[in-house]
């Protein structure tokens, strides 16, 4: 088959400059060498999402799987020019903006499904009262991560669409959440169960088995896999099951650098 490209452009937008995530936060994003509060990785995952779903339609919500590495930074108010090539029945995906390729990524929809890592696998787990700050023991691997049970209504689903600058109809036609908004509770994973300082999402799996409507209960089972070092960076990886009204609707796999080296230099000179 004959490689097919198709481009769109956003004008991006930082969904989280009053997160507790102060990597984010203009001042702070700087300090650590950027240019400015960065945009969250789960919403560039959000831009290059439109590509699949635009080739695929619903289907690929239903059974597609996806794959995204953030490499550089994406700014409030830049373009974001996203590519999907197509061959051999997967697109290739990227995110280019001011010059750079800062995201890159892959979706397909696997002529054989992925196992699914079920949900009664993984421990079960509720937010602590009191999040112990994030480290090498509050992340360590086997510890299981969960989130309050959460619903995404008709309004938050329209307001999110706005944000991510999403055109494709069949979220607003047929209330279906975005796949960014399910990639999103995998943060929430994170934020629920640590207190974290500035930290940074680098990359995700996302293996789809349903579609999600508005108003569905939303939970997620996760347990961390890994948790170490490189580049100076303290880096967190953990599977993960969303599951919707007790039916297993995605697995994901996230990656994030939850102390930047930065903080760490910084500690040292302290």
């Amino acid at each position: 088959m004959t490689a097919s490209t198709a481009m769109r452009e956003v004008s991006a937008y930082n969904t989280a400059v009053t997160s507790d995530n102060k990597i984010h936060d203009d001042a702070i994003a700087r300090r650590f060498g950027f240019r400015g509060g960065l945009v969250p990785g789960v919403e560039v995952y959000a831009y290059m999402a439109h590509m699949p779903v635009a080739r695929w339609g619903r289907a690929w919500l239903e059974s597609g799987c996806a794959e995204c590495r953030f490499w550089k930074p994406v700014y409030d108010g830049a373009v974001a020019r996203i590519t999907a090539a197509e061959d051999n029945g997967a697109l290739t995906l990227a995110v280019e903006s001011g010059g750079e390729r800062c995201a890159t990524g892959r979706a397909s929809i696997p002529s054989q499904p992925p196992v699914l890592l079920i949900s009664d696998a993984i421990p079960p787990a509720e937010p602590p009262g009191d999040r112990p700050a994030a480290s090498k023991e509050s992340l360590a691997p086997g510890r299981a991560l969960g989130i309050a049970p959460f619903a995404v209504d008709r309004a938050m689903l329209l307001d999110y669409l706005a944000e991510i600058r999403e055109t494709e109809p069949i979220y607003r036609a047929e209330g279906l959440i975005h796949p960014g908004q399910i990639l999103r509770l995998a943060n929430m994973a994170l934020v629920q169960n640590v207190v974290l300082g500035p930290w940074i999402h680098v990359g995700s799996k996302v293996n789809h088995f349903a579609a999600v409507h508005v108003g569905q209960r939303l939970t997620l089972r996760s347990k961390i896999t890994s948790n170490m070092v490189s580049k100076g960076h303290s880096i967190v990886e953990f599977d993960a099951v969303v599951v919707a009204d007790e039916r297993d609707v995605a697995q994901l796999t996230h990656t994030a650098i939850w102390r930047p080296r930065q903080v760490s230099e910084n500690s040292e000179a302290a």
